[in-house]
């Protein structure tokens, strides 16, 4: 039986890339995409089926916890689970920050995985061999002024996947938490400036090849397809160029 992969927030950047790597040749799942945008996930379902995958789109907000249970329980089975759904918003100090935008990052990057993985994890129990990714940054481990609630949000992250790796001890169910530093994405840095395109822009000046999204679908894939009994706890990943959080090489 062709195993199953379910990937959140995958209509652009790094859920779209993974969910076409997984269903790519020599890798073979059935791919189960979800996100808010019903073009945009029937575009690259579309797009897997074209390549000779197996796709399917499903229209889901992970904060929406009636419709993630609902949508789990239309699963016969679930063998991998990527926890990419996310987003920064604002880059307002702690003493200026919305709250509003911090509510809206810790639901769709705290709660949202917790609620799919909670509604999830028996059939991924059931499989035998289930994989839970967890999409977290290199931002749950080293804070920076501006991303306060980003951080916040990405600590939350990195405790549930390493939280729930000790709880899952003995069940056959590996925890992956793949930390990335700094993706180039259509998306990313244009909503956490609210669509100013010179301000997203300025994140990348002068950084030759910042990572992309097929780079971070490509480490994705290669934990996943790991031998069974081979578990990834927790893999950061960079470019050349960024040495740390504050410390990027930017060509003049």
């Amino acid at each position: 039986m062709q195993p199953i992969a379910v990937v959140t927030g995958a209509s652009s950047g790094i859920g779209a890339a993974t969910a076409v790597r997984l269903a790519g040749a020599g890798v073979g799942y059935h791919v189960i995409l979800t996100a808010r945008r019903a073009d945009r996930i029937d575009a690259v379902a579309e797009r897997i089926r074209a390549e000779g995958g197996s796709a399917q789109a499903h229209v889901l907000d992970v904060t929406d916890r009636a419709a993630v249970d609902a949508f789990a329980d239309s699963l016969e089975r679930c063998d991998v689970l990527v926890n990419n759904a996310g987003g920064a918003f604002g880059t307002e100090t702690v003493a200026e920050a919305d709250p509003a935008d911090w509510r809206a990052m810790y639901e769709v990057n705290v709660l949202g995985t917790l609620n799919v993985t909670q509604a999830l994890l028996p059939r991924l129990i059931a499989s035998a061999d289930g994989t839970v990714v967890v999409m977290g940054s290199t931002a749950g481990f080293v804070a920076y002024e501006g991303g306060g609630g980003y951080v916040v949000a990405k600590h939350g992250e990195h405790a549930i996947a390493a939280t729930l790796r000790l709880e899952l001890s003995g069940q056959p169910v590996r925890v992956i938490e793949i930390a990335p530093g700094m993706v180039r994405t259509d998306e990313f840095a244009l909503n956490r400036y609210r669509g100013d395109s010179d301000r997203a822009a300025a994140v990348y000046a002068g950084v030759r090849e910042p990572l992309t999204a097929e780079d971070i679908a490509d480490t994705v894939t290669w934990t996943i397809t790991r031998p069974s009994h081979v578990n990834v706890d927790l893999l950061v990943i960079r470019p050349r160029a960024q040495a740390a959080q504050h410390k990027v090489y930017r060509e003049q």
